[in-house]
């Protein structure tokens, strides 16, 4: 079943296309990561999806219906970020007690579980909670909702590593208990890779790559060696990044098509071949240049 469905997707600010022609779907009980730069379209994505704001142009669906005002579809999904407001006269243990009449799968034993663990005091109050604080009580209605559609836009802001590591932690234990379809909209991907399934890269407001996580970690290959014979294995080669090491060293980055003949090959012509982490892979193909920072210093 497919719980969202975007077709050419457009979202136009001052005259801006910040969403431009957007395709995608995601399937239901599947975690879905949303990578990309700050300012590609990201949170304006699923914000949309959520019915808080409308598209310029386009289609999209949620669970078959149009999100925008919808309320079933409001009654199906949860929208956690670091702006989450709630009324500010209850106390902490107080909105988790509300929260069990917005949402019919509440799970208050997980609430209060989650709500010990992380040692928050119960007549505390949200607005006067830390910025970690207050992005892990998100968090824990975010799952204690089990909502068939959750959505955490950059729900780690604020959190210190431990505090991230228990919560992807929590994250995985409930989604394997009850599997629902979420998207995790992350700056940390290195953390959360062996979290999701999918991978859903925007570049410039459009799909750049849509794959399973297997397919993105084999996607791009390393080859690292003296720049001369480097230079000749990626000449008819797209590269994704290089960077010259010392005087004749370079490490270069490209697609990867190399089957076992090519990588023994490349070997026995003195090439070292590794793999690329899939955090620094999303980087290479969002990056306007193929050196990074250092042709900031390469070119003078």
């Amino acid at each position: 079943m497919k719980v969202i469905e975007c077709n050419n997707l457009t979202k136009t600010y001052l005259r801006k296309n910040v969403l431009n022609q957007l395709s995608f779907t995601i399937e239901e009980n599947k975690i879905t990561g949303l990578i990309g730069r700050n300012g590609v379209g990201k949170t304006t994505l699923l914000k949309i999806l959520a019915g808080f704001i409308k598209e310029t142009s386009g289609e999209v669906k949620v669970f078959s219906e149009y999100p925008f005002n919808n309320l079933n579809v409001s009654a199906n999904l949860i929208f956690v970020d670091d702006q989450m407001s709630f009324p500010p006269a209850l106390q902490l243990y107080e909105l988790l007690e509300v929260a069990k009449s917005f949402y019919p799968n509440w799970d208050m034993e997980l609430a209060k579980r989650l709500f010990d663990y992380f040692g928050f005091d119960p007549k505390h109050y949200h607005h006067r909670l830390s910025k970690g604080k207050t992005s892990t009580f998100n968090m824990i209605v975010g799952l204690a909702a089990r909502c068939p559609l959750t959505i955490f836009d950059e729900p780690t802001t604020g959190m210190d590593a431990a505090v991230r590591k228990d919560f992807y932690r929590a994250l995985l234990k409930d989604y394997l208990a009850f599997p629902r379809t979420m998207i995790l909209s992350s700056h940390h991907l290195d953390e959360i890779d062996d979290l999701l399934e999918d991978v859903l890269l925007i570049k410039d407001g459009k799909k750049h790559l849509h794959l399973p996580m297997e397919e993105l970690k084999e996607w791009a290959i390393a080859l690292k060696g003296r720049a001369e014979i480097v230079n000749e294995w990626t000449g008819n080669r797209e590269i994704l990044y290089e960077n010259l090491i010392g005087k004749d060293t370079m490490y270069t980055v490209v697609k990867n098509d190399f089957n076992e003949t090519l990588r023994q090959k490349a070997s026995l012509a003195g090439l070292e071949i590794s793999s690329v982490p899939v955090s620094d892979l999303c980087v290479y193909l969002t990056s306007e240049s193929k050196g990074g920072i250092d042709d900031v210093f390469n070119n003078r």
